[in-house]
């Protein structure tokens, strides 16, 4: 413990967290780009005469570009390193902001959107490594879960954004500047964060480990003695160099095959499962859809909007609560606890929705305090969800494969984390329809309970251990 406490007394904080500052802007980013289509799906729907099936694959097209994203960037970060990769995001997001506002017809609009999700795929998965690569083990969890606090945030910020267009407006296709609905300047505004990014990234360093693993010793210890000092950064420079191939290779994605047994390695298919149970719980339906969620139960549009900061309020505390644990009472303790928590919560969901009823002016209702019900717990389970999943998840994925792979394995887990958000999200506005909101909402209370058992057998626990430590 003394010489841990002597380690972080010698590392240089402030720049650590300035560092972490803006890598995780890329977080802020990808919550952004996600909620942001939350508020203009009415527009959306007026604007190309979209009917629920149009709704799921404009919504859903971000996802095709953040599976994508999500592969290339883990495969790219090995070549072009961990910075280039989030600097290229921050310039898709950009480009995605102004041609979402900008789209004449639905075809554009999903190709603006594919574009997006291109950077929020790599940002999702980039930012969470290169913070891992970069922080002291004993802290690292906790500065890594920064990043879904971003994400949150940045969610929030478009909730936030959404609804005051909206209510300045008058409602989401009403008038805005210029005499152009404020469902557009929804998509806009997001380009000034987007400039914001690639400027910030311009001022930090590159990954340590990305610098040794391509030969760049001298550059690798520069950057690790300004974080660490120069003893540290030259102990730093070894171990990083042990922990890659025994023959020196360049990581490639071959690497997650054990050579022993000529099968992929069990970390991988932890990080696989990792990645798709954070998405088959349903939570980007809250996160995509909240606004049609809520109104689609008897909430105004006005209401439903500002449910959706609620949500977003108590995700940036639960998440605020996991970082204060996640380096004390560890990542698998909480994933347990999140699991049985969006069980329960989850299943109180699915019953409250499953008491519907059309009201004497056709309009859906649940009958007495149902509705409450409803809502408790539908914002306990995003509470469960931060504290737990929302955070660990990316944490783990950022710090659990060896160096070797960590790219590789990062390219394909994140691809299985975005098609399985593809899944959900792109089915939702069918499934409401039919077998019906109720059964939805058990399915993926369903889910939240396999998953518990996933990582009671799957799952080891990295807390406190060094990056050149992790197996796989």
């Amino acid at each position: 413990m003394r010489a841990e406490t002597g380690a972080l007394e010698r590392t240089n904080m402030g720049f650590i967290f300035a560092i972490v500052a803006i890598a995780t802007i890329g977080g802020f980013m990808f919550g952004y780009d996600s909620g942001v289509i939350n508020g203009t799906q009415k527009g959306l729907e007026s604007a190309f005469d979209l009917g629920a099936l149009g709704i799921g694959i404009n919504v859903g097209a971000i996802l095709v570009g953040s599976s994508v994203g999500a592969f290339m960037a883990g495969r790219m970060s090995d070549l072009i390193g961990r910075r280039g990769v989030m600097m290229l995001a921050g310039l898709l997001f950009l480009l995605s902001a102004l041609l979402a506002g900008a789209a004449n017809g639905s075809a554009m609009f999903i190709i603006a959107r594919i574009i997006g999700g291109l950077g929020v795929g790599a940002a999702s998965v980039i930012s969470p490594v290169y913070i891992s690569e970069v922080t002291p083990a004993s802290i690292r969890g906790r500065l890594s879960s920064i990043q879904q606090v971003m994400i949150i945030t940045g969610l929030t910020g478009a909730f936030v954004a959404n609804f005051v267009l909206a209510r300045f407006a008058g409602g989401s296709t009403a008038s805005l500047w210029f005499d152009l609905p404020a469902w557009r300047w929804m998509f806009w505004l997001q380009g000034i964060p987007a400039a914001i990014y690639s400027l910030a990234l311009l001022i930090i360093p590159e990954s340590p480990r990305y610098l040794v693993a391509k030969g760049k010793e001298e550059r690798a210890h520069a950057v690790l003695t300004r974080l660490f000092g120069t003893d540290e950064a030259t102990r730093k420079v070894t171990e990083i160099r042990d922990s890659l191939a025994a023959d020196h290779h360049r990581p490639k994605l071959s690497d997650l095959i054990d050579r022993a047994t000529g099968r992929v390695r069990p970390i991988v298919w932890t990080g696989i499962g990792l990645a798709i149970f954070q998405q088959f719980v349903g939570i980007n339906v809250v996160f995509y859809y909240g606004a049609t969620l809520w109104e689609a139960v008897g909430f105004s549009e006005d209401y439903a909007l500002q449910t959706n900061i609620l949500s977003g309020v108590l995700s940036i505390g639960a998440c605020i609560a996991t970082m204060l644990l996640v380096d004390k009472v560890g990542r698998k303790p909480l994933l347990l606890i999140g699991s049985a928590g969006m069980a329960v919560t989850l299943a109180t969901v699915a019953y409250a929705f499953s008491t519907a009823m059309t009201g004497a002016n056709g309009a859906v209702v649940l009958p007495g305090s149902n509705g409450l019900i409803a809502l408790i717990a539908a914002n306990l389970y995003v509470i469960f969800f931060n504290l737990s999943w929302g955070p660990i998840m990316w944490v783990m994925l950022g710090e659990m494969f060896p160096n070797q792979i960590r790219g590789s394995g990062l390219a394909v887990a994140g691809f299985a984390q975005w098609i399985a958000n593809a899944l959900v999200s792109v089915s939702f506005p069918s499934l409401v329809v039919s077998p019906g909101l109720a059964v939805t909402y058990f399915g993926y209370a369903f889910f939240a309970a396999l998953s518990f058992f996933f990582v009671r057998v799957m799952v080891r626990e990295t807390k406190g251990r060094e990056l050149e430590e992790m197996e796989g």
